[in-house]
This record gives C-alpha cells, structure tokens and sequence, in this order.
C-alpha cells in the first residue's frame, strides 16, 4: 500500500473536479482498486504502488493539460484517462510550453489551444494542402491565419493570400451601400479581425499596401499562379466543384494551402451543390494532401456555443428531412 498527494494550486478545482465532483466521479471509476479523496486544491491517492502510480501520471496530464487551456470537457478527461497507447497520451502532453505560433501586438500569443488545432499545426508543417473541416468557433480559420503568418514572418513565403468565396447568407450583395469592394468586404472581415490580432496596424497597412499580404474573393483567384504564397481558402463550403477545382489549380512553386469549411452551413443557392465534400473525398489519398476534422470539443468561443452546435447537430439526426443534401456527408465516410 502506498499514498501520493498531489496539488492542484496552479488550476481551477471545480475544472478538475467538475460540476457536483462529475470528473472525480469518473476519475474514481476509471481506478476502482484505489482510494481517492479531494481535500481543497490537494488529491490523495491510496492502493497498490502500480495503480498509484498510473493514476498519477495521469492526472499530471490534466493538471498540465488545464494549466494551458483553463478548460477540459469531461469527453477529454475519459480520453486521457482511458487512453494507455502512445498516440493519445502524446496528443495531450505539451512538450514545448512556448510553442507559440505567433507573437501579436501588445505582448498577445497565438498559439494552437485544442488537440485538433494541434493536429492542423502538425499536418501543415508536413503538407502542402490541408483541408480542415469542422463547425463554426473551432479556429479553422483562426489557427490558419496564424500559421501563415508565422510562414511569412519565418520568410518561408513572400506573400499570404486569403480568400473567401463571396457568397449571400441570407442579405443581398446588391441593396448594401458603397462601391464592389465595400460590398465585398464585409463577407473577408473575420480575415481581417485574425491578421488584427497578429499583426500591428502600421505593418498590417504596410504589408497590404504592397501586397505582402492580400484579401480577395475567391472569383479574384482565376487565371492566377500563386508561387512562393500561403494561400487560405476561407469558408470554403460556399465554392462550387469548380471554383474549388480552379483555387486547387493555383498553387504554384513552394505554396501551401489551408481550405477551411463547415458542411453544415452551406450558403448557396438551393440549385447549386458545395463542391468541398467532393474535394475532401476525392484528394484523400493523394500525398501531401491532409485532412483534419475538428469537432465541438475544439470550440473556443462562448461556452454556449459548444451546446449550439450540439443541439443543432442532435436536430439534424432526428429530423433529417430537414437538411441541406450536404450535412449528410459524415454520415456517408
């Protein structure tokens, strides 16, 4: 018989714990054979010196994983406790706490702050086309806009290139007031509010006066061979089959490309089909092409957010009539 205690100080209890001790509940079934007992911000392992120990490692990891991210759901405190293989133990240590992926301005860090978001890091590094798919708030676009500009920061490429189709949700392009460009720009804001984050103003206008950087719908893109760039194609559910097939037939010399979308918020007019599930099916297996799928586990907005997207995902399965033709598609992989 052996006892640990182990501090908790450096996190929030009630993360650890959970809501009316729910994680401690789970902990306590995940380790039948020991006796745990929560005493403040301290745990008290007794029992055998192997099951002591593993609880313990264990329980590092979370306390690592919530000194991070200040949040983990109780979905990931089973993983990492049921979790004995290399691959998901690894995915939740950090073995490089700076690995920041871009200062910004006043002292602000950009840095991958979920498993998936990790996983878009690791697979960029390693590909040249990444197409990253999951629901609005998982930081497809936001994790995106950070690894090109540390790419061009690093002088890996000379220019960024961000693009979005312009497509109506809903509004008409034609009654908004201004010339094409104020028309236009309104749909490329959330680009802008990730470069705001990462770059300071003065650079930001210098960087887009001289075209380091640019923004443009994705009807801009034709006809273009975008060499030495990292390109990111935003919002990418809202191109058609050959929209997406021109953008992919861009990508010139020493490129990269990141398309994000949602298939489950598909803006296009109703006689028209996304062409980004067919590009995800059809580019699979091709090397240098990776796929990554983040889910409501990797939402860093509002904490309502991850219940929004629950709830329209349980809908969806009880009321499939209702569904755009393109939400059915995890459902046929």
């Amino acid at each position: 018989m052996t006892e640990t205690i182990i501090s908790l100080e450096t996190v929030n209890p009630i993360e650890f714990f959970g809501v009316n001790n729910g994680k401690l509940d789970i902990l306590k079934k995940k380790f039948p054979l020991l006796k745990i007992l929560s005493r403040g911000t301290q745990i008290k392992l007794s029992g055998s010196p192997e099951q002591v120990e593993s609880a313990k490692e264990k329980i590092e990891l979370i306390v690592q994983y919530l000194e991070r991210n200040g949040h983990m759901s109780e979905n990931y405190f089973e993983q990492i406790l049921g979790g004995d293989d290399a691959e998901t133990v690894d995915n939740f240590i950090d073995r490089n706490p700076n690995d920041i992926l871009v200062f910004g301005p006043n002292g602000k860090t950009v840095r991958a702050r979920t498993i998936n978001q990790k996983r878009l890091v690791q697979v960029a590094e390693k590909n040249d086309i990444v197409f990253a798919i999951g629901p609005a708030g998982t930081g497809k676009t936001y994790t995106a806009v950070a690894l090109a500009v540390r790419a061009l920061k690093n002088k890996m490429v000379k220019k960024i290139i961000l693009t979005r189709p312009a497509v109506e949700a809903g509004e008409s392009l034609g009654f908004l007031p201004g010339d094409l460009k104020e028309k236009i720009d309104p749909y490329l804001r959330p680009l802008y509010d990730a470069l705001d984050d990462m770059i300071p103003a003065d650079k930001l206008g210098y960087y887009m006066s001289t075209r380091v950087i640019e923004i443009a719908p994705l009807a801009y893109m034709r006809g273009r061979t975008l060499d030495n760039a990292f390109i990111i194609l935003d919002e990418a559910q809202n191109s058609t089959d050959l929209q997406l097939k021109m953008f992919l037939t861009r990508i010139g010399a020493n490129a990269k490309a990141i398309i994000t979308g949602d298939l489950t918020q598909i803006d296009l007019p109703k006689n028209q089909r996304s062409g980004l599930e067919k590009a995800a099916r059809i580019l699979k297996n091709i090397d240098g092409i990776a796929h990554i799928e983040l889910d409501e586990e990797d939402v860093v907005r509002h904490r309502l957010v991850k219940a929004i997207i629950k709830a329209y995902d349980r809908d969806n399965r009880e009321n499939p009539q209702d569904q755009h033709p393109q939400q059915h598609w995890r459902d046929r992989k």
